[in-house]
């Protein structure tokens, strides 16, 4: 897909989790917001947070867990090929190290969505969100939170009620246990491949957990118009999380769309072109 000639990539900047050295490289620092100080990770250079500027209508599109930018690439272009405003943050402690993300907050994650949201609902007359996995947990949780600001939601494979039956031991296993074995990269189609860490550090997955409950609770606030995704075979996310939310939303206008060829990571998966076309379409018929 040809890139829009708007682009303007923040790597120009090092967006707002990131600092410049005297050798041009861009780092995210780590610890900063529990007050201390450490040594500066490097962000990957397909990892950095990006804009397409389009339109009025606005489009937050957020990764997922242990992943990247990378994985919603194609759906931010697709999206901005068809004329909207385009905002794709990078998460705190993704795309640097597994180090790194051990030692994050869900509220870290939520936080930086929320920035990119609210720099959106600024400049745009409507905004919508899209997100992957965990993504797509923090897009239900930001329209709980902005029920009356958000246009439209479009969560893909969210995790928001099932995830590993061990997930709700994790507050206890980070005491003993650094790390798990890595959840990325769950694609059907053989020639895509994710970016994102090969470990999970069982802090971080405590913090998921955290997050999927105060979003699962909250679920009935999410009053706007929802388009769920959810893939048929999913080996990390159960696909009984898309009925599960679309029966706990308050959301009159709401539909479930099966990815019958897609596996976790959709958007880069044999379904990521009807994904793009299934969300212009929900976009514009809200008037986007």
């Amino acid at each position: 897909m040809k890139r829009p000639r708007k682009e303007r990539m923040l790597n120009n900047q090092g967006g707002p989790d990131t600092k410049k050295c005297p050798c041009g490289l861009f780092f995210a620092h780590r610890g900063e917001s529990k007050g201390r100080w450490k040594m500066p990770e490097e962000v990957w250079s397909d990892a950095q947070p990006f804009r397409f500027e389009g339109g009025k209508t606005g489009v937050l599109v957020v990764h997922g867990f242990t992943g990247c930018t990378q994985s919603m690439r194609p759906l931010g272009e697709g999206l901005a090929e068809a004329g909207f405003t385009v905002l794709g943050p990078r998460l705190p402690g993704h795309g640097t190290s597994v180090e790194d993300m051990a030692g994050r907050t869900w509220e870290e994650w939520t936080g930086e969505a929320e920035k990119g949201l609210r720099d959106l609902l600024e400049r745009c007359e409507k905004v919508f969100v899209t997100g992957l996995s965990m993504g797509g947990t923090i897009t239900c949780y930001l329209g709980e939170k902005y029920a009356d600001r958000v246009a439209g939601l479009m969560p893909i494979n969210a995790a928001v009620a099932r995830l590993n039956p061990l997930m709700p031991l994790t507050p206890i296993f980070k005491y003993v246990l650094k790390t798990i074995p890595g959840v990325g990269s769950d694609i059907k189609d053989p020639d895509s491949k994710e970016l994102c860490y090969d470990k999970v550090p069982v802090r971080a997955a405590a913090e998921l957990h955290e997050l999927m409950k105060v979003t699962r609770r909250d679920l009935p606030k999410i009053i706007a118009p929802i388009l769920v995704f959810t893939s048929r075979e999913d080996h990390v996310v159960p696909p009984a999380n898309g009925p599960y939310i679309i029966d706990h939303v308050s959301s009159r206008d709401k539909e479930l769309v099966w990815l019958e060829n897609s596996y976790h990571v959709a958007t880069l998966d044999y379904d990521k072109d009807l994904i793009v076309r299934r969300c212009v379409e929900f976009i514009r018929r809200l008037g986007g």
